[in-house]
C-alpha cells in the first residue's frame, strides 16, 4: 500500500494517458501533480517536492530529456528518482546515459497503468504484490 498522501509528479502532455495514470494512483493512496509540459515540471518539482517523477519525453515547450538533464543537474532534484515513460525506444542509450540507478525507463505500449503504480512502489521502496516488475526497466 502507498505512504498516503505521497506526492508523484507525472509529466505527461496526452492527456487521456495522464487521467488513466493519476486515477489509477491516486487508488492507491497517491497524490498526483500533473505537468503538460517540460516547462511545468520544472516549475512543479520545486513547488511539490515530489518523491518520485514520472516523465515523458516527447512534450511541448521543453522535452523530456532537457528536463531530466535539468533535475539530474540541479542538487534540489537531482535524487528524485525518476520514470521515463515514452513510446521512444531508439532514445534508450540516451536517456540512460542521463539516469541514475535509482531511475527506470518504461515503454508506454508494453505497460498498463497498473504496472506504473507497481513500480513506483518499488522504486520507493513500498509494498507490491506483484513482483514479476522486478526486471521491468532493468
Amino acid at each position: 500500500m502507498a505512504i498516503e498522501g505521497t506526492t508523484i509528479l507525472l509529466g505527461e502532455d496526452d492527456i487521456v494517458l495522464a487521467e488513466l495514470y493519476s486515477e489509477r494512483l491516486q487508488q492507491d493512496g497517491y497524490t498526483v501533480v500533473h505537468a503538460s509540459n517540460g516547462e511545468e515540471v520544472l516549475s512543479f518539482v520545486k513547488e511539490y517536492h515530489p518523491a518520485l517523477i514520472i516523465l515523458d519525453i516527447m512534450m511541448p515547450k521543453m522535452n523530456g530529456l532537457d528536463v531530466l538533464k535539468n533535475l539530474k543537474e540541479d542538487s534540489a532534484s537531482k535524487d528524485i528518482p525518476v520514470i521515463i515513460c515514452t513510446a521512444l525506444v531508439q532514445e534508450i542509450d540516451k536517456i540512460n546515459k542521463m539516469m541514475n540507478p535509482a531511475d527506470a525507463y518504461l515503454v508506454k505500449s508494453e505497460v498498463l497503468p497498473g504496472d506504473i503504480v507497481e513500480k513506483v512502489k518499488s522504486m520507493l521502496g513500498q509494498s507490491t504484490d506483484d513482483q514479476s516488475l522486478s526486471g521491468l526497466a532493468d
